[in-house]
């Protein structure tokens, strides 16, 4: 056990998602003397293949199959627990555009459950880390995009990821719960669903099919690989509490590409040919240009981005092309229907 430090128990809900299989893996891994209790619902974009390394942690590690609306699982794993943190969301822009109610069932109900469950059990929870999104922002204002940036949501999802980030800032506010709110930026790397934009150009590369980008590919984000949105959930762990308490922390890596440079990338990086990069009609609610501050996380937490893009976009490529059992079957999953201002909907 590292010195000084007791062990913890972690209720990560979400844990079979992206980022949060992720966290779960390496934090397993970081931290030995620590248990791990993830409860997902296995929607579409949760997967029990993302925690067959985390399995092999014994007793150390418990997958409890619940939906996050459900009060009474999540009451009784928050009691169990010292630590929450709260990945569990519908996570896609262009699917809530098209089908927006269940994003905000779980994206703030679900949230209100979990803070709900933190404060009932206020006596042992160390701190809850409540998982909120860049999206919130909106395209941006002002470059780059503090902490303080307006928050102006641009599509469904972004307004639920909104209404569940300023809930749990309410919840301090009022109740002074041990709470924490990290907004990441475009993340990407090992284990991302196919719908997103990484995964779904590196996968057509790999199979010399076409990469779709919507409009004239300008849009800009500020990309970061995941391994550094854990460790930097690691730090927001290890902080002091009264430090970081109610704090709002942007996690991002100061990396600002646009879609269409990603796909130079990617199409360079697997050596397909250029001709594959196809347009299509834009799609409602698009956020055009993020960068975020790196300011207020290196100044607080001591935490900066280790990974450089290209370094991160090799990894993610050499993970899909050493894994297709784990995305060819999901391969049908990269269109979604969006519904356009003129009430068509189409399959982006």
């Amino acid at each position: 056990m590292a010195s000084g430090r007791r062990a913890r128990t972690l209720l990560v809900t979400g844990g079979a998602g992206f980022i949060g299989s992720n966290f779960v893996i390496q934090h397993l891994q970081r931290y030995p003397e620590d248990t791990v209790l993830v409860l997902d619902a296995l929607t579409y974009a949760g997967n029990p293949d993302n925690v067959k390394v985390a399995m092999q942690h014994g007793e150390r590690f418990e997958f409890w199959h619940g939906d996050v609306v459900n009060p009474e699982i999540v009451q009784a794993l928050v009691g169990r627990a010292d630590v929450v943190v709260h990945f569990a969301a519908e996570s896609h822009v262009a699917r809530s555009i098209f089908d927006n109610r269940v994003f905000f069932q779980t994206d703030v109900m679900g949230t209100q459950a979990v803070a709900n469950a933190v404060l009932k059990n206020a006596d042992h929870i160390e701190r809850f880390i409540h998982i909120s999104t860049s999206e919130v922002y909106g395209t941006a204002v002002h470059v780059p995009m503090t902490e303080d940036h307006p928050l102006n949501p641009m599509s469904p999802y972004a307004s639920a990821k909104a209404g569940a980030d300023r809930l749990v800032y309410s919840y301090v506010a009022t109740y002074g719960i041990p709470a924490v709110i990290l907004r990441p930026f475009n993340n990407y790397g090992p284990r991302q669903h196919l719908e997103k934009l990484v995964p779904r150009f590196v996968t057509s590369a790999l199979r010399s099919l076409p990469l779709t980008v919507h409009g004239d590919g300008s849009a800009k984000r500020d990309w970061i690989y995941v391994d550094d949105t854990c460790d930097a959930i690691e730090c927001v762990l290890e902080a002091d509490i009264e430090v970081v308490r109610g704090e709002v922390f942007n996690i991002c890596s100061g990396e600002v590409r646009s879609v269409l440079e990603i796909g130079d990338a990617v199409i360079d990086a697997v050596g397909a040919d250029r001709s594959l990069l196809a347009t299509i009609d834009d799609r409602p609610g698009q956020v055009q240009h993020h960068a975020g501050s790196r300011e207020k996380t290196s100044r607080v937490l001591g935490w900066q981005s280790a990974v450089g893009f290209d370094e991160g976009l090799e990894r993610t490529i050499r993970w899909y092309r050493d894994n297709p059992a784990w995305w060819e079957g999901l391969d049908w999953m990269k269109q979604i229907p969006v519904r356009l201002r003129d009430g068509r909907v189409v399959l982006h």
